[in-house]
């Protein structure tokens, strides 16, 4: 409970001799939906370092969560918390939380504190009628606060009609800085989804820029695609790729669905044993006109392996890759690609056996 750890806290920095010349830390786990009040308690009883993580990922239920332990401070540190304070720029956490979002494909639930796509969201009559006459009467911390603009406050709507400076301005509000090339490959994928949509949303921008922008270095590019698919026949896809030289190379296969075919067809033509181990979809935002982001966790069969030092098994390297579209056949693939472009990328490390390559990050 957060008052047991906020004693543990307490006594160890009481009772342990040279405890003014080291920083205290914590590491707390959600297992009890307490991990951000335990961290809370700690730092008000002596420490000066919490570990937390975006969006509260980790082992089993996951760790103290950045974003509330970062807010819960900002909001409660100086009256009710003895003073405690952080350096962190509050108006990154959304842009932050997105990203390791996109990185993971672990997505944050819409009732998230803070992060959540629900976070500032009021239906309730008596809510939204608070809302109206002072926003504070329902709303501890404010969404700008965190760099959350308002969908319905925003000064310019995005639509078929707006020009490249209006996009650049745009995106740069949402905190991407883009070179000409970049933004001009940005403006023709926005004026195409403009295209179909009224408006196009900051979510669908986000999903363009993450697709096309930082994507891995190009191996291979998707240059043509057609499926058929349905209840009469088999699956079939036609797929043409485009190789590092230029070079043009098309290949047809049958599959248990449009994906499937698809990934079939490209296999055929990378010539790479791969396992496909996840494969998630997610629409950016409401109605049938959504943009889907895809994302896939592919594994190379025949590169990448690595040694677990302690038990000597071969671990085979995964990787990763997004992509986006109104199309979800198109988003599929675009995401297969990306992560076998990212496998290929990567140079073969030949690592001494009795080795492994094992990162651990803590925010």
């Amino acid at each position: 409970m957060p008052g047991e750890f906020g004693q543990l806290i307490a006594d160890i920095k009481a009772n342990t001799p040279g405890i003014e010349n080291v920083v205290i830390s914590t590491h707390c786990q959600n297992d009890l939906g307490l991990s951000t009040a335990n961290t809370l308690a700690g730092a008000c009883a002596g420490a000066r370092q919490v570990e937390v993580t975006i969006n509260g990922i980790g082992e089993r239920a996951g760790n103290a969560s950045l974003e509330e332990v970062v807010m819960s401070i900002k909001c409660r540190g100086e009256h009710v918390l003895g003073g405690i304070y952080t350096g962190i720029n509050t108006q990154h956490i959304v842009m932050a939380s997105k990203m390791v979002e996109e990185y993971t494909g672990l997505h944050v639930q819409p009732h998230k504190a803070i992060v959540g796509a629900n976070a500032f969201a009021h239906e309730s009559g008596i809510h939204q009628d608070g809302m109206l006459k002072h926003k504070s009467t329902y709303e501890i911390i404010s969404p700008e606060d965190i760099g959350l603009e308002r969908s319905n406050e925003a000064g310019i709507v995005l639509g078929k009609l707006s020009g490249r400076h209006a996009l650049r301005d745009r995106l740069k509000e949402l905190g991407y800085e883009l070179d000409d090339e970049q933004l001009g490959n940005i403006f023709w994928r926005f004026k195409a989804v403009a295209e179909l949509k009224k408006r196009v949303t900051d979510a669908d921008l986000i999903a363009l820029v993450s697709d096309e922008i930082f994507q891995p270095e190009v191996v291979w590019k998707l240059d043509e695609l057609q499926v058929t698919c349905g209840t009469l026949g088999l699956s079939t896809a036609t797929v043409k790729l485009i190789d590092a030289a230029g070079v043009e190379h098309v290949a047809c296969s049958v599959g248990t669905g449009p994906v499937d075919s698809a990934y079939k067809a490209i296999d055929l033509i990378t010539k790479e044993p791969i396992t496909l181990l996840e494969y998630s979809m997610n629409a950016v935002t409401e109605g049938i006109d959504a943009i889907a982001t895809t994302r896939v966790l592919i594994r190379a069969e025949n590169r990448h392996v690595l040694t677990q030092v302690l038990t000597g098994e071969a671990v085979h390297r995964t990787f990763s890759g997004t992509g986006a579209g109104m199309d979800i056949v198109v988003s599929s693939v675009k995401a297969y690609i990306g992560a076998i472009n990212k496998m290929l990328g990567i140079k073969e490390q030949n690592q001494p056996k009795g080795s492994v390559e094992q990162t651990r990050v803590s925010a």
